[in-house]
């Protein structure tokens, strides 16, 4: 069974997550994705607000950047969250933006090697290991958490590239794939990770629902548009992407808005609640484990979405 849930975008006020946390929870969806960008909310800390003011929703965190925090606080920071929340918290690491890490001065030369070290090291210390490792990027001397988790989460890797998907197969314990999830794109990033007995796959799935279908694909055409202009691989993927590309190069953002319905059903929660719901079912058969629905990043409209996100969970 696919777990329904909502995404915090990075936009929306830090206050405004306790509520949003306990809508979902008294409304029977199953998790709350907390997204961490930089320069905007520190997702640790809005994780620990959620899980706190919850008594069974699951939160995730999506996603830490590698090399914003070390191995060790970064091991830190999720075992005291597992233990606020015990069974409940999903932690996610990923490359970070590399301009947005240059900007901070810890862009590493290997952003890949830099994410296995990470990876490979916080998974041992959440297991209770005293880790002494000297790589690359990643240097520790005799470290063990005073308080490592009973039942460690697994980590799951928020990349894009095949190598990195390989990565992901080989050292974490699942993906979390950033928006337009599509299925097309989450079958082919579980092949990539060499589909691994129990491996874990979340999406962020975007979502924009609406009284008549016209109206959200108006509302999501521009940010289509931008996806297809910097060839994101969840639009890629798709089997109908060459088409779509050759619609928006000869007629624009009004292009997209008039394209079949199912190809924009594949492509996100986008149109009329059932429609919305066909897009869920569509990522649930592609092998789906957690699906985080994302409203618009601006509260006026991305809010009143939480009461379709509960209208989805209740199947």
């Amino acid at each position: 069974m696919t777990a329904i849930g909502m995404c915090f975008p990075r936009t929306f006020p830090a206050a405004l997550v306790t509520d949003v946390a306990r809508r979902l929870d008294r409304g029977g969806a199953d998790e709350l994705w907390i997204i961490e960008d930089c320069f905007y909310t520190a997702g640790p800390s809005l994780v620990s607000a959620a899980l706190t003011s919850t008594e069974r929703l699951k939160v995730g965190l999506g996603i830490a950047p590698a090399v914003a925090r070390t191995a060790a606080v970064t091991a830190m920071e999720f075992a005291t969250l597992e233990a606020l929340g015990p069974g409940r918290f999903l932690p996610g690491i990923g490359h970070g933006v590399q301009s947005w890490m240059k900007q901070m001065g810890v862009r590493p030369k290997s952003p890949l090697t830099t994410l296995e070290e990470v990876t490979t090291t916080v998974t041992r210390l959440l297991a209770g290991e005293e880790v002494s490792f000297e790589g690359k990027a990643v240097y520790l001397k005799d470290v063990k958490l005073d308080a490592p988790p009973v039942t460690p989460p697994p980590i799951l890797l928020g990349v894009m590239g095949p190598k990195s998907m390989a990565l992901a197969g080989r050292v974490a314990g699942g993906v979390v794939l950033a928006e337009p999830a599509t299925p097309a794109y989450v079958r082919q990033s579980v092949e990539y990770a060499g589909s691994p007995e129990g491996f874990v796959v979340a999406v962020f799935a975007a979502m924009c629902v609406r009284d008549d279908r016209k109206t959200a694909y108006e509302w999501t055409a521009p940010w289509l548009g931008w996806r297809i202009g910097d060839s994101h691989p969840g639009v890629t993927a798709l089997p109908f992407f060459d088409d779509m590309k050759k619609l928006f190069d000869q007629s624009g953002v009004e292009g997209l808005v008039g394209m079949p319905t199912d190809w924009w059903t594949q492509i996100g929660a986008i149109g009329t609640l059932d429609d919305a719901a066909a897009h869920v079912d569509a990522l649930e058969a592609a092998g789906v484990h957690h699906v985080g629905l994302f409203p618009d990043p601006e509260v006026e409209h991305g809010l009143p979405q939480l009461d379709y996100v509960l209208e989805l969970a209740k199947g």
